[in-house]
């Protein structure tokens, strides 16, 4: 009895010293960011189908899209995050900012990983402006016992800064009870690396891209406005970056990561 009882103890040390050698090895996320213009391209064409072909095209595991249009008049009354879900095979959730012709205008997360916990918040709205949101997106990654924090969103367009900055003090203060979850933010921030914005988020995230890639305007950019930021700074490593060769689908170019999350606690 006690040398199977000896066994069985041995046994179970093997085994999780096999697991917390599986569990320390990192999970590489790709992930994309892309304002589609509510799936007009810059030839007038409404294509949805088009939109879901250059998310695929980079197979990522979660993306961030911004100006979605939800059973809009202007977009024929389509469903575009439905469809997208269904064009790409992903999840999908919706966050509803503005009604719009009979339907609703936002920003949407398409994952491939089971979303767990979602919530939309309005931001801070100054002087009557366009309305904005962010949406917090919670999900499980595979083969790990952690979550991952997904904020979507976009900001503010105009010249004024005031509401971005009142928008990324809203989208700090989101994360500051978990220091150490895991977590990305990705979007038009409508605002560049060196403005007060990106200052501003920076006591809190990290750029994917340290340079300045250009994603506006879409036939020649010269200024960058998307980003793909994360945290905590010691659990990430940033493997590659690029804005998408593309210029016809959005008036944006889309900016890709590959990043891997490091083994840690939350």
């Amino acid at each position: 009895m006690k040398q199977l009882l000896k066994s069985v103890l041995l046994a179970a040390v093997a085994i999780l010293t096999v697991s917390e050698s599986y569990s320390a090895e990192p999970t590489q996320l790709r992930v994309l960011s892309y304002n589609i213009h509510h799936a007009e391209g810059v030839d007038r064409k409404l294509d949805v189908e088009r939109i879901a072909r250059i998310i695929l095209s980079v197979k990522p595991d979660v993306v961030a899209l911004q100006e979605v249009d939800r059973k809009v008049k202007r977009t024929g009354s389509v469903d575009q995050p439905a469809e997208l879900a269904r064009l790409t095979e992903m999840n999908i959730v919706f966050g509803a900012n503005i009604e719009l012709q009979g339907g609703h205008y936002g920003n949407a997360v398409l994952s491939r990983f089971p979303i767990t916990r979602h919530k939309n918040h309005l931001l801070p709205n100054i002087d009557g402006s366009e309305q904005r949101g962010v949406i917090e997106a919670e999900m499980r990654l595979p083969n790990s016992d952690q979550t991952l924090l997904l904020l979507a969103t976009h900001l503010d367009f105009r010249p004024d800064q005031r509401e971005r900055l009142a928008s990324a003090k809203f989208i700090n203060e989101l994360i500051a009870d978990h220091p150490q979850h895991p977590a990305l933010l990705a979007g038009d921030l409508n605002a560049t690396p060196d403005s007060e914005t990106l200052q501003l988020l920076g006591t809190k995230w990290i750029r994917t891209n340290e340079v300045p890639m250009a994603t506006v305007p879409v036939d020649q950019p010269r200024r960058q406005i998307d980003f793909i930021l994360h945290r905590p700074a010691n659990r990430w490593k940033v493997v590659e970056v690029k804005v998408l060769d593309e210029a016809i689908a959005s008036d944006h170019r889309a900016i890709f990561a590959v990043l891997e999350l490091q083994s840690g606690g939350q």
